[in-house]
């Protein structure tokens, strides 16, 4: 999310900003391109009254990431962009998108901070590698500035769970829920790597009201994906995979060069269990930033630790530690 320091009035939930064709980075046209903008629904639960995300102090813009289901999507994309022919997005072009949404749309000069869990971490590590000169700080958490080939290797994993429903057709289904089978492999695949092994050891999952283990499975991992649509969960998997703040145009694949790039005020938040993104990886990003603090995030919540709000505790430390972040 990007936080502007100034207040604003405007009384809708979202908006669309609407980009006309938009040439990819790999080649291909993103044609009348749509970029949703909003208070959207994972990133709420660290926006409110009295948090350091606090909608009377800051104006909150929420990018959506091409591919999840509300900017341009293989969803919601036409024919024959529609579906498994949605074009390859990287991590790229929806930063120089939301660049533009920023400074053209909204016409603002200067950001007070990008901030963001998970990809939309890594989007914060983007942000500050190609535009220092306009953002002041970033707090990426739970994430990393290139995604490892351990972390490539874990996605085939889900990935190929999903594909191998028969309904999936080569992202020819008819609905979504065809792909029911594939999407319930998805969660149960996502289940081992999204928590931590402590926090099944004390199995927590019976503190947040399920009765069983396998009550958690269906209930919370396959009740989360059985609401997404298939190829879009696929179009935003190969944006992670690809996701290096390096690969661009800017950078030509110098990944060190990309890190010192990032100038501005940084507070990398890595999650002390998380399986995909392993502090290590950052704690070595961290050393080649020039002005980056390193603050794990100490939770046996794994990737949930910084998000979407799931553990009340790591929520307060979250947002204490914005608070005092924001106040230097």
């Amino acid at each position: 999310m990007v936080v502007i320091d100034q207040h604003d009035n405007t009384p809708n939930d979202y908006n669309i900003f609407r980009m006309g064709d938009l040439h990819l980075q790999e080649g291909m046209t993103l044609p009348d391109a749509k970029l949703y903008s909003g208070t959207h629904w994972d990133n709420e639960w660290l926006i409110g009254k009295g948090m350091a995300l606090d909608p009377e102090n800051f104006f909150i813009v929420v990018p959506n990431l091409f591919g999840n289901g509300l900017s341009s999507s293989p969803s919601n994309q036409s024919f024959p962009y529609n579906g498994p022919n949605f074009p390859k997005v990287t991590l790229y072009d929806n930063i120089t998108a939301q660049y533009r949404l920023i400074t053209e749309h909204l016409g603002i000069k200067k950001i007070f901070a990008v901030l963001g869990w998970s990809m939309g971490g890594m989007q914060s590590y983007q942000w500050g590698a190609l535009y220092s000169d306009i953002v002041e700080r970033i707090v990426p958490f739970c994430c990393s500035a290139k995604t490892s080939v351990h972390n490539i290797v874990f996605l085939e994993g889900p990935k190929s769970a999903l594909m191998a429903d028969a309904n999936f057709d080569n992202g020819n289904y008819v609905k979504p829920h065809d792909v029911q089978r594939g999407l319930r492999a998805f969660g149960r695949v996502y289940a081992g790597w999204g928590l931590s092994q402590a926090f099944y050891r004390e199995k927590l999952y019976l503190k947040m009201g399920y009765q069983s283990l396998e009550d958690f499975l269906v209930g919370f991992w396959e009740g989360y994906f059985l609401k997404k649509d298939p190829n879009n969960l696929l179009a935003m998997l190969w944006s992670w995979q690809k996701g290096d703040i390096s690969y661009n145009p800017v950078f030509n694949g110098d990944f060190k060069k990309a890190l010192s790039a990032i100038k501005c005020k940084s507070l990398v938040m890595p999650g002390s269990t998380d399986l995909y993104f392993p502090p290590e990886d950052n704690l070595a990003e961290v050393k080649e930033m020039p002005n980056a603090k390193y603050l794990p995030i100490d939770s046996i919540w794994g990737h949930w630790a910084g998000g979407p709000g799931t553990n009340k505790d790591d929520v307060k430390f979250l947002d204490k530690t914005l608070k005092e972040f924001f106040s230097n």
